[in-house]
């Protein structure tokens, strides 16, 4: 017998970017994964850049690191989150990923005596990129990036339209995602930009079965009548996608609605209705708690909260892990520069240092660390905050005056951080970093051995940089732990303070692996320290008594 074929569900934009593609496409995904189905989701991103690793994250936001080394767009964080997909390379194509393979093969002479062209050799590559993402599953969801009538799209939408003639009937649907702004001048909603977004669809050849309306107002079933009749389709295919106070709470609301059944209906899919209990407990516990901590994100991208997005969402896990609601405070660390740390600092529960790339900024986060380390906050750093700490702990506790990381200061005479070995001869920047998923061994009764319960992990890493062997002795003598470290020995992988509540840094990203369901523990940890620490001092408050430790005096290794 013949395999069943495998279904896609296409998800195009229009009217303007920042939709919400990524959160519709990842909502999708966790309806249909619980109606039973193997899924698996693809961005297609119309940029001509090879891959996002060298964009500044203030113009595109956070890379997504897989565990193949894939440095991808954010929005496969969004696909990890919601449904138990792992994504690889080959869930995301870029434009310039198309062309070089293409101008590649052109070049070795795979079509000799052929003219190469956008049609076919270009849409050929984009559907054989597609097709194999596509194999093996049961369900593929296909989004396609920019917005519908920008000329960067239109390769895209052309494979698009070829393959839905080639797949046949009922094995392929469109979902438009469309803006229904609402003038407050004229006090009404406004169909018309979707009228036109999907007339520009048509014109390609792509007819949408299902129109997705981002909207801040109910439609109504005369709006949604009058949709479907400019836009050729039922008014049971017009749905809305409304703001939620929790991004979890999406799946909930396009079930309540009926979408998941209608995609099924237009897919001939049969399956059980989808299970969403877990979701709403998860929505329930950040929505309904009423225990709060305020973690402090200090970092160099905070002017685009986007840069930081897995991250945001490893916090929210964390809090719904130990049962509370997170709010997360970011900090410019250039802030700290400028102003010293006691009115930024002041009040938090926890203190979290991000990875990073470039000098800008840096002696902020040495400042905002020391002051975690002194005054007992809980700490947590992540690649160059587990860096930065390294450097912290060795100007301000080891006594190296003039410790730092080669990649700011190349004559520091503690060069504590130092290019790795395998990158001293790199000159490319595109991909070249330690990338991917590398094992790591845990200390025995460390912090991290403690919060993941195991002392064999693997993580996902980004970085060129790492702790210098030579001068790991000096540190460990004031006190410094190294709890995570590669199973050679070789590279330090963690490192934390035996004597503080709470002060752990991670070369890795463990934000790439956490989620709703399953929040990563280190993540978990830090957020129940930062909590049990606000419980501490609400106690003594109410007992009319002093702060425990956070207004002792500072915290100082010996």
């Amino acid at each position: 017998m013949a395999n069943k074929p495998t279904k896609i569900i296409f998800v195009t934009g229009g009217v303007v970017s920042s939709l919400g593609k990524g959160l519709a496409s990842a909502s999708i995904g966790a309806l249909m994964e619980n109606r039973g189905l193997n899924i698996t989701l693809q961005k297609l991103d119309p940029y001509i850049n090879v891959d996002p690793g060298t964009m500044n994250p203030l113009q595109h936001g956070e890379v997504f690191v897989t565990d193949d080394g894939a440095e991808t767009d954010l929005d496969l964080g969004h696909y990890e989150r919601f449904t138990t997909a792992r994504m690889s390379r080959k869930n995301n194509t870029t434009t310039g990923q198309i062309y070089f393979d293409v101008i590649t093969r052109e070049r070795r002479g795979d079509f000799l005596g052929a003219t190469v062209q956008v049609i076919p050799h270009i849409t050929d590559a984009i559907k054989a990129n597609i097709l194999r993402c596509a194999e093996d599953v049961d369900l593929l969801i296909c989004e396609v990036g920019g917005t519908v009538g920008d000329i960067e799209s239109l390769p895209f939408l052309e494979a698009i339209r070829q393959l839905r003639i080639e797949l046949g009937p009922q094995n392929s649907i469109c979902i438009h995602l469309t803006l229904v702004p609402y003038l407050g001048a004229a006090g009404e909603l406004k169909t018309k930009p979707t009228q036109h977004s999907v007339q520009r669809l048509r014109e390609i050849g792509i007819q949408p079965e299902i129109l997705l309306c981002r909207t801040e107002r109910a439609l109504g079933l005369d709006l949604k009548r009058k949709i479907g009749l400019f836009c050729n389709v039922g008014p049971d295919a017009v749905f809305e996608s409304r703001d939620v106070p929790v991004i979890y709470e999406l799946p909930i609301a396009f079930y309540r609605d009926g979408l998941d059944e209608k995609v099924a209906e237009l897919l001939n899919i049969w399956s059980r209705g989808p299970r969403l209990e877990r979701w709403e407990r998860i929505v329930e516990t950040i929505r309904r708690s009423e225990r709060e901590v305020v973690i402090g994100v200090v970092g160099k991208y905070v002017d685009l909260i986007e840069s930081y997005k897995s991250l945001n969402e490893a916090i929210t896990h964390g809090g719904v892990a130990s049962g509370c609601r997170v709010v997360a405070k970011y900090i410019d660390s250039e802030r700290i520069e400028r102003e010293g740390p006691e009115e930024l600092l002041a009040g938090l529960d926890g203190i979290l240092v991000p990875g990073g790339f470039g000098e800008r900024g840096t002696e902020g986060k040495v400042t905002a660390i020391r002051w975690a380390r002194e005054h007992k906050v809980p700490f947590f750093g992540i690649c160059l905050g587990m860096q930065l700490a390294v450097v912290e702990l060795a100007r301000n506790v080891a006594g190296m005056t003039g410790a730092n990381s080669t990649e700011f200061d190349p004559e520091t005479p503690f060069p504590v951080i130092h290019l790795m070995e395998q990158q001293r001869t790199v000159a490319r920047k595109g991909g070249t970093m330690r990338l991917g998923a590398y094992p790591c061994r845990l200390a025995k009764g460390t912090q991290a051995a403690l919060a993941y319960g195991v002392r064999e992990i693997s993580e996902r890493h980004r970085h060129r940089y790492e702790v210098n062997n030579e001068l790991l002795k000096q540190l460990e003598a004031k006190g410094m732990v190294v709890s995570g470290s590669s199973p050679d020995g070789e590279l330090v992988e963690m490192v934390e303070l035996p004597e503080h509540p709470y002060f752990v840094g991670c070369q890795f990203h463990p934000e790439f692996k956490s989620r709703p369901t399953e929040p990563h523990p280190l993540f978990a940890r830090f957020v129940g320290a930062a909590l049990q620490g606000r419980i501490q001092r609400d106690a003594g408050r109410a007992a009319g008594g002093a702060e425990p430790t956070r207004a002792s005096e500072p915290l100082t290794l010996h």
